[in-house]
C-alpha cells in the first residue's frame, strides 16, 4: 500500500485508498475538467469534495499541495518513475493525465501541439473571461452601477465564442473527428455560460450553429454526465 503521510493534505482528506489518484475538486467548469478527463480514460480514482464556499482551499493542508488555492488538484501515487506525484493547474492536469493513460491526445506531434494550443487558448481566454462575466452578470458584479466592466467581458465572451465557431465549422470535435482534451477544457465553461451565468442572450449564442451542436455532443457523452457531478457535495 502506498504511503501517502508525506503529502499534508491527506491529514485533511485521509485517502480510502491510497494506491490509486486522488482528486481534490468541486464541480466548477475548472473542477469538472479533471473528474471529465478521468472518467473518459477510466483510470481508479478517489474523488474528494473541497468547499470552496468554506473556502477550504486556504488551509494549510490544501495549500500544501496547490499554493494558488484553486481546484482541481491531484496527487498520484504511482507518478514517473513510480514516485508519487501531485499536480494542480487544470490544463496540466489534463495533459499529464492524457500523456500517463495515452488517451485523448494525438500521437502525432504536430497534432498533439494543435491540441495542446487550444487547451492553451480556452486557459488564457475562454475560462478567465468566461468566469469574469459570470462574476458581473449573475453574482456581485451585477450590482455595480458601472457597466463598463460587464460590457468589456459581454463583449470579449462574445468575440470568443465565435472564435470557437469559425473552429467548429465542418468539425463535430475540436481537432475534428477525434474528441481530445480540448474539448474537455471547453465544455464546462460553454455549458456554464449559458446556464448557470445565464449569459446566453448576452454573447448570442441562439444566432450560433456549431457551438450548440457541439455541445450537445460533448454533453451527451455518459463520461461527462458522470463527471459533471464529482465530487458529490458531502
Amino acid at each position: 500500500m502506498a504511503d501517502l503521510s508525506a503529502f499534508p493534505i491527506t491529514s485533511r482528506w485521509p485517502a480510502k485508498n491510497p494506491d490509486i489518484l486522488q482528486l481534490y475538486s468541486t464541480p466548477t467548469p475548472n473542477g469538472v475538467k479533471a473528474s471529465i478527463m478521468l472518467e473518459e480514460i477510466g483510470l481508479p480514482y478517489e474523488p474528494h469534495f473541497i468547499n470552496i464556499g468554506e473556502n477550504e482551499t486556504w488551509g494549510d493542508e490544501y495549500l500544501s499541495l496547490n499554493p494558488n488555492g484553486k481546484i482541481p488538484a491531484i496527487l498520484d501515487p504511482n507518478g514517473p518513475d513510480g514516485k508519487p506525484l501531485a499536480l494542480f493547474e487544470s490544463g496540466a492536469i489534463l495533459l499529464y493525465l492524457a500523456e500517463k493513460s495515452g488517451k485523448l491526445l494525438p500521437a502525432d506531434p504536430a497534432g498533439r501541439y494543435e491540441t495542446i494550443q487550444w487547451v492553451m487558448w480556452q486557459m488564457g481566454g475562454l475560462g478567465p473571461i468566461f468566469g469574469q462575466l459570470g462574476f458581473f452578470h449573475k453574482f456581485a458584479g451585477k450590482d455595480y452601477e458601472d457597466k463598463r466592466p460587464r460590457d468589456r467581458y459581454v463583449k470579449e465572451s462574445a468575440r470568443l465564442i465565435r472564435v470557437l465557431e469559425t473552429r467548429l465549422k465542418g468539425r463535430d470535435w475540436i481537432m475534428g473527428d477525434e474528441y481530445t482534451i480540448a474539448d474537455i477544457a471547453m465544455l464546462g465553461w460553454v455549458r456554464n455560460l449559458i446556464g448557470f451565468y445565464g449569459a446566453g442572450e448576452l454573447v448570442n449564442y441562439a444566432e450560433l450553429r456549431n457551438v450548440p451542436k457541439w455541445l450537445e455532443r460533448g454533453l451527451a457523452r455518459p463520461a461527462v454526465e458522470r463527471g459533471l457531478n464529482i465530487p458529490a457535495k458531502p
